[in-house]
């Protein structure tokens, strides 16, 4: 069996992971450095987001060189030794392609700035003139997805490029075949260095319609999920093909079930990350209706749905729902369901989002959005690991976002200790994931259950999950208790509360 289809994947976010120097930020030496608590929590990959070099306007995703390391995560040297000692370790690793845009510090970028409208050197990015007297406005109604117009004019040039993220991150242009075979290179380059598979980023982007038209004229938002974003697909699919054992996982960010189901075709991608169970709310209903519509989102197709909670750019769900509790019976939901569950660091210690001040925020989102929109910084702060306050074992340094003092109890190094913390009900999760006989089918059959609650079991196998999103206590489904998320008492399964029976 493909090894990702029941996999448990971590997500690391490199600057906020372990800094192995002192500078505060968090790098690939670090990793390594707990790739021993990565095989004890019971993950079976990590996936990596973007060390490549970078001026760092949206902290690696502005990528300068996809093909190198940003000196402030280490070197090549450090990233072959993390591979190898991963994969002794037993863990695999994916890492980001980041393929819908550059850095404007890209080589590529460099060049077209000093470059004539019309040059070679322009068409690999989407320059056009702008709209109106002397051409002051942009080309299009295109807006960014952090705020403002999605065009940028270059100082002293009658033309505009396109960015959709922030204007250090201009878009490229996919019907010029430098960028194709570019990607083609930068996929290669990586899986010749051992890795097991891509997360790519913005999977929906890339292609862009003729012409460019306007989003009001359109039916549909013509920034994203363009026809020809399969063709790229396609072409790295059959790279990928060549190294048996890699995966290729897409962020494909579409809600149509039709859609979404294109881009995990036989020859795309073998995993989409679907986000419907991590944007519910907190009630059973909406979480049954989240689980439904991701198992029929991959109906058509031979794909498995995927499962997440969080990631680097959206609310702890401990913020989320409103309170830890909720947020470890959720985790018991997700790891009973067939398919690739992806975990985000931190998540398994029950991290919170933090308020932070003003003047510590470093997303684009804050300052694009001039102040209007606070970023995701409050679900970046790093790991805290062990000992006091600033480092907490993350840094011996200052951290490049503060680590808050109540973090204390939040310590890796304590609920290692304590087998009532959430830490532990991951690890004791995991384990079951991974040996118990009940783990098996691919789809879910559904129970009657209280109101406010749902209850469900893997097809073909005795393993029930229950959940109580209400405000009393119910009678437990039969079975014997493997695990729940929080204490039970007298047959009743709390509020707030998720159980697995056998």
């Amino acid at each position: 069996m493909q090894w990702w289809r029941e996999a448990v994947v971590y997500r690391v976010y490199v600057r906020s992971f372990t800094d192995s120097d002192g500078d505060g930020i968090g790098d690939l030496e670090g990793i390594r450095a707990r790739l021993g608590y990565l095989e004890l929590l019971g993950v079976d990959a990590l996936s990596l987001a973007p060390f490549y070099p970078s001026p760092m306007a949206d902290h690696g995703y502005d990528v300068a060189d996809p093909r190198d390391v940003d000196p402030v995560y280490g070197d090549l040297a450090v990233f072959d030794a993390l591979v190898t000692d991963a994969h002794e370790h037993g863990l695999k690793i994916i890492v980001d392609l980041v393929p819908n845009h550059t850095s404007v510090e890209h080589e590529w970028f460099r060049a077209a700035r000093t470059s004539k409208p019309g040059s070679p050197e322009r068409e690999r990015f989407h320059f056009r003139p702008g709209r109106g007297p002397g051409g002051q406005e942009p080309p299009n109604d295109w807006q960014s997805v952090f705020g403002g117009p999605a065009w940028t004019r270059l100082p002293d040039d009658p033309e505009w490029y396109l960015h959709l993220f922030s204007p250090a991150q201009p878009d490229l242009d996919w019907t010029n075949p430098e960028v194709w075979a570019d990607l083609d290179k930068t996929v290669r380059f990586w899986l010749d260095r051992g890795v097991d598979g891509f997360r790519v980023d913005v999977a929906h982007g890339m292609s862009k319609p003729e012409g460019l038209p306007d989003a009001g004229g359109c039916r549909d938002d013509p920034r994203f999920d363009h026809e020809g974003v399969h063709d790229v697909h396609r072409m790295v699919r059959a790279v990928v093909d060549h190294f048996p054992g890699t995966v290729l996982v897409g962020q494909v960010d579409v809600r149509d079930d039709d859609a979404f189901a294109r881009y995990v075709r036989p020859d795309e991608l073998h995993v989409g990350l679907t986000y419907r169970l991590l944007e519910c709310p907190f009630a059973a209903d909406a979480v049954r209706d989240a689980i439904e519509d991701s198992f029929e989102a991959v109906a058509p197709t031979r794909s498995r749905p995927s499962w997440a909670l969080a990631d680097h750019d959206t609310v702890r769900p401990v913020t989320r729902w409103g309170g830890e509790a909720r947020a470890r019976a959720m985790a018991l939901v997700t790891l009973a369901l067939p398919g690739t569950v992806f975990l985000y660091n931190g998540e398994e210690l029950g991290l919170p989002d933090v308020e932070l001040p003003d003047e510590a925020l470093q997303d684009p989102r804050w300052t694009q959005s001039g102040g209007t929109d606070r970023g995701r910084d409050g679900c970046r702060v790093p790991i805290p690991w062990e000992g006091t306050a600033p480092g907490f074992g993350f840094t011996s340094g200052e951290p490049w976002l503060p680590i808050p003092a109540q973090w204390a109890d939040r310590l890796v190094a304590d609920q290692l200790e304590d087998t009532a913390s959430t830490l532990s009900v991951y690890r004791r999760a995991l384990e079951l994931r991974r040996c118990h006989p009940g783990f098996t089918g691919t789809d879910v059959e559904w129970f009657g259950a209280p109101q406010d609650c749902l209850a469900f079991r893997r097809s073909g196998s005795t393993l029930v999950c229950a959940l109580n999103t209400g405000t009393v206590a119910v009678p437990l489904p039969p079975g014997d208790v493997l695990l729940s998320s929080g204490p039970l008492r007298g047959g009743l399964l709390p509020p707030d509360t998720a159980v697995w029976l056998a």
